[in-house]
Formats: structure tokens, sequence, C-alpha cells
């Protein structure tokens, strides 16, 4: 008797996004069915990943991580360059690692300046993190949004406690925001509900689940 594959049919499917602008510009989703599930629908792009860029020398990384990007860590526009450059990097990820509170506590001009340097010198999509304190994101992100308004960045985290201020400024300068949310479908759906009634469209909306370290973390999210 020959194996017969079970199949789960979907009504929906993931909401395609183009992130950037431009020749580099990266367009994500228009899945069909679960990731590499192609037996049951459409994956018509693959997972994308950014190389990642901090704002300030890395001081607790261990040699054999900082031996690919030796002479650039001091300088996130040479460091991003690097990336691009030597290992083809389609995306950067720029940490606001200084914009901590409880370390170096740039303010937001500081950071916004970083931030413009590096998305004027790169032509690749720009994700623009923050350190996950709403209080502090809030000022920092709303600044880099306002100074790099024609860029396209990507914008995050956006969470519940912070969505408002940053979402509409990302919203108003015309870039894209990351929902993001603890390991929870329903937190993640209403969070995209909030942004949706501030008037972020969808297409303007990447959403971050989170992911635990351990047990189903990855194949949870």
């Amino acid at each position: 008797m020959a194996f017969k594959v079970p199949k789960a049919s979907y009504k929906g499917k993931i909401k395609e996004v183009t992130l950037g602008k431009g020749d580099k510009a990266v367009t994500v989703g228009g899945e069909s069915s679960y990731p590499f599930h192609l037996f049951e629908g459409d994956m018509p792009r693959l997972p994308r990943i950014a190389m990642e860029v901090y704002d300030t020398p890395p001081e607790d990384w261990p040699e054999a991580a900082l031996a690919p990007f030796d002479g650039v860590t001091d300088d996130p526009v040479a460091w991003a360059k690097k990336c691009i450059d030597e290992y083809g990097a389609e995306m950067i990820c720029l940490q606001l690692l200084s914009t901590d509170p409880n370390g170096l506590d740039r303010g937001p001009d500081e950071a916004a300046e970083v931030v413009k340097k590096v998305a004027n010198a790169i032509n690749v999509p720009l994700i623009v993190w923050g350190t996950a304190n709403h209080e502090k994101d809030t000022e920092v992100l709303r600044k880099v949004c306002e100074t790099c308004q024609d860029k396209r960045l990507i914008v995050g985290p956006i969470e519940e406690g912070d969505y408002k201020k940053i979402a509409a400024a990302a919203l108003g300068y015309n870039h894209t925001v990351i929902a993001s949310s603890p390991i929870d479908i329903n937190l993640a759906k209403q969070l995209n509900i909030l942004l949706g009634n501030l008037g972020v469209p969808d297409n303007q909306i990447i959403i971050d689940p989170t992911v635990s370290s351990i047990g189903y973390g990855i194949e949870y999210c």
C-alpha cells in the first residue's frame, strides 16, 4: 500500500512586505503553508538573514566572533560595508546598543546621526534595533525615523508598551515597523490590531514573535 502524505489546507497566506527601496529592496512573505511544507502550499521566497552591526564596539565577544570583523568594530559604517562587500549581506541590522540606559546611555540625536551615516553608506535594507527599554526607545526611534525619513528603514522593536509614539513616527516618515511580542499568538495578533487601529498598513508591519532558546521555541515560532 502506497504511503499517502497527509496534507492540510490553509485559507490564508503570509502577506508580502517589501523592505528597503530601490534595486536592493527585499520582499518577504507570500507563503501559503507552513515553512518548507512545499507539499501543502507555496513558499515563493527563501528566508532572509540580516547581518548585525553594533553602534559601539562589543566588549564581551570572544575573539573568534570578533575575528571576521577585525579593524571595523569601532566604525559602524565600515562594519556594515564589510558585511555587504565581503560577506554578501543582503540586509543590515544596526543594533543601537550604545543607547541602553544601563550602558552608555547615548542620546537620540547622536544615535540618529549614526543611523543616518550607515543608511547613506549602504544600498541594502537597514533594520534599526533599539534596546527594548520603552522610554528610551520611544525617544531614540522617533528621532531616527525623523532624521532618516527618506530611507525606508525597518524599525523595532515595537511593543505594546511603546507602539503608539514609535509607530506613529514610523508611519509619518514611511518606515516599516517590527511588531515584537512574547511567544503567544494572541499577543502578536493583538499588537497587529493595535497597529492597524493606529493606521499602520499591513504591508508596513513585520512580525517578530520572539523565540525561546530552549524547548519548542523555534518550532513554535
